[in-house]
């Protein structure tokens, strides 16, 4: 049996050791071509962000706004309420729609990712007569400033047509609703 001196094992050992740790990382490394396609699949600029965003954030807040609508019908005693809750929430159903129709063409899934307006609800819910209506046109009005300052923003930081004309729809009926709301509140006063 013949023995391999020292110096010769410690040569083929660093040998292959270099060999499996050249092995191990060719065989890490992805396709060029495939990495670049999917870094473009997935990316994501800015202004599709603020979007989204936008989509999201207003979505949460018609749907919020419009549950506190329904509750202010069921619950209100004065007839003018009762009217205003109607029309703001026939007017957020129809700008949900449009946000879920626009969101939906730019394959942006809205889903309830915000409940935050959850304490809001049962605060109306365990509201007394007394103060219901109150409380309701203190939230409606903070509600209606909050999509307000929603669409100023995406309307300075987007060139989409299509946003800007939705903006450009429901942004004067908004100023109208709050208006009516902050008159209807001075008015309990």
């Amino acid at each position: 049996m013949k023995v391999i001196s020292p110096m010769k094992a410690t040569y083929f050992k660093v040998f292959f050791l270099i060999l499996l740790v050249l092995c191990i990382t060719s065989c890490r490394k992805i396709n060029p071509i495939e990495n670049t396609l999917k870094n473009q699949a997935f990316a994501k600029n800015e202004r599709e962000e603020t979007e989204a965003f936008f989509f999201i954030s207003t979505a949460n807040i018609s749907k919020s706004i419009i549950s506190k609508s329904q509750i202010a019908q069921q619950k209100s005693s004065d007839v003018i309420v009762q009217e205003l809750s109607k029309r703001i929430e026939i007017q957020e159903n129809q700008l949900l729609d449009q946000i879920s129709k626009l969101s939906t063409s730019k394959l942006i899934v809205i889903t309830e990712i915000n409940a935050t307006h959850k304490r809001d609800l049962y605060n109306l819910i365990d509201a007394s007569n007394n103060d219901f209506n109150n409380i309701y046109l203190n939230a409606m009005t903070e509600a209606i400033c909050d999509q307000i300052e929603l669409f100023e923003t995406i309307s300075r930081e987007t060139n989409d047509k299509q946003i800007l004309e939705l903006v450009l729809r429901f942004l004067p009926e908004q100023y109208k609703l709050l208006r009516e709301t902050e008159r209807i509140k001075k008015r309990n006063e």
